[in-house]
């Protein structure tokens, strides 16, 4: 399982990418489609025309790390295509890595606590 430990921003390309592309190719989608900064510590994850894989990039502070999963069975669940990038919570993007549905996570907010 790769985790990330910390407060990482997490970012899902909804809309398939070219599985040929390298770090190389999937960073210059991240500044020109999404016009975010790859070297900015930020998750961005990647998904393949096929629903079996994905890709992952980050800047880790001395590269960028590229990590590629093919799943066995059903696949990945991803949302419905559309322009710019999704922000995932890490909870959300543990269970997309797992092929889990991780669109039926959602945060939960601390009541506040009534004194009466």
């Amino acid at each position: 399982m790769f985790a990330p430990a910390g407060n990482f921003k997490i970012y899902l390309a909804s809309q398939p990418v070219d599985f040929r592309k390298g770090m190389d190719g999937l960073a210059g989608i991240i500044q020109a489609e999404f016009d975010l900064d790859p070297f900015s510590g930020a998750i961005f994850v990647f998904r393949s025309k096929r629903s079996d894989r994905l890709k992952l990039i980050v800047w880790d502070g001395t590269g960028l790390v590229l990590v590629h999963k093919r799943i066995e069975g059903a696949g990945f669940r991803w949302p419905k295509s559309q322009n710019g990038a999704v922000s995932l919570s890490k909870t959300q993007f543990e269970a997309l890595f797992e092929g889990l549905d991780w669109q039926r996570i959602v945060p939960r907010h601390a009541k506040r606590p009534s004194f009466r």
